[in-house]
């Protein structure tokens, strides 16, 4: 067992992959600069800094995918995947289908999001969503330093195209990652962090350690909180929700994003759907506001929910108190 940065996980994660398969390249917004490493090993021809010019970039790694290559791009910040909504959404996302299978599309776009940098609006803005409701993509956000690594290794392995969200507030955060000689973790399986059988607490990214933190507290006054880092959003392990709920029969679903048809939105669905039987008390949903992000540190922190609303918010489901 040893501790890195999930920054150093990616960067395992990009080298392993590179080795193990030579269609693997990298490209994209200063990966040659951040990656030296990468550059050292592999050569100009397989990691290349391009342009800031997003569209081109993701273009140039659908056509790279359809051509029998498998490529990881990296644009950034993900409020710069806008400019690349075609060729993510419109070919790498279709045309698979489109083509009746005949084509492939094993492309990863990575990109960073959340608050943690104070980088302003034009910079953080947590899109995942808008990609979960795109067809024939799958979506990932981890919130482990493992996690970065295996799931990130996965995606490279995976036919499809994969967004690959890196929370900025995470990137830097030690944490700990196994010996493992080939560390891999299943795309679409979410983890139980923590078992309880009063209130099921689901995240992902940065606001799972909020989750976690809550648990501790919510444990002192009483209450056992199950909290379950989904890791995947599309495809989202609805088994590992439903049967959590199920126990529990609370939901408290937390994420950074837009409140307001965000992930939890569709965990709350899917649980109002399938388990309103075992439902105690409403679900409630603990989201960032709908607005930009600030550029001010106090502002920007304001924005993510903290163990202390989630916590309120379990509280508030069971009544103060668990029921004998």
């Amino acid at each position: 067992m040893s501790k890195i940065t999930a920054n150093d996980a990616i960067g395992q994660a990009l080298a392993e992959e590179m080795r193990r398969d030579p269609r693997v390249i990298v490209f994209g917004e200063g990966v040659a600069t951040k990656r030296h490493e990468l550059v050292r090993e592999f050569g100009a021809e397989r990691v290349r800094n391009t342009p800031l010019a997003e569209a081109i970039i993701a273009g140039t790694a659908a056509g790279a995918a359809a051509s029998g290559l498998r490529p990881v791009v990296d644009l950034l910040f993900a409020p710069f995947l806008t400019y690349s909504m075609d060729a993510i959404i419109n070919s790498a996302g279709k045309l698979r289908y489109l083509s009746g299978g005949q084509f492939e599309f094993p492309m990863v776009v990575l990109a960073m999001t959340g608050a943690g940098w104070c980088v302003g609006g034009q910079h953080n803005h947590n899109l995942e969503a808008m990609f979960v409701h795109a067809p024939g993509l799958k979506v990932v956000m981890p919130s482990a330093v493992a996690d970065f690594k295996g799931l990130l290794k996965a995606a490279i392995r995976d036919d499809n195209p994969v967004l690959f969200f890196i929370d900025i507030g995470l990137a830097m955060t030690p944490g700990e990652l196994p010996d493992a000689a080939d560390l891999l973790v299943p795309i679409g399986a979410a983890a139980v962090l923590r078992e309880g059988h009063d209130v099921t607490l689901v995240s992902y990214a940065k606001t799972v350690g909020a989750c976690v933190e809550a648990a501790d507290a919510l444990a002192g006054q009483g209450v056992s909180a199950e909290v379950i880092d989904l890791r995947t959003l599309k495809p989202l392990d609805e088994n590992a929700i439903l049967r959590s709920v199920r126990k529990t029969g609370r939901l408290v679903v937390v994420h950074e994003a837009n409140r307001l048809c965000g992930i939890g939105a569709e965990v709350a669905a899917i649980v109002g759907e399938h388990a309103f039987d075992a439902l105690k008390a409403p679900i409630r949903r603990v989201a960032g506001p709908d607005a930009p992000a600030a550029s001010s540190w106090a502002l920007e922190q304001a924005a993510v929910p903290g163990a202390g609303a989630v916590r309120d918010a379990a509280l508030g489901l069971v009544g103060g108190r668990v029921a004998a």
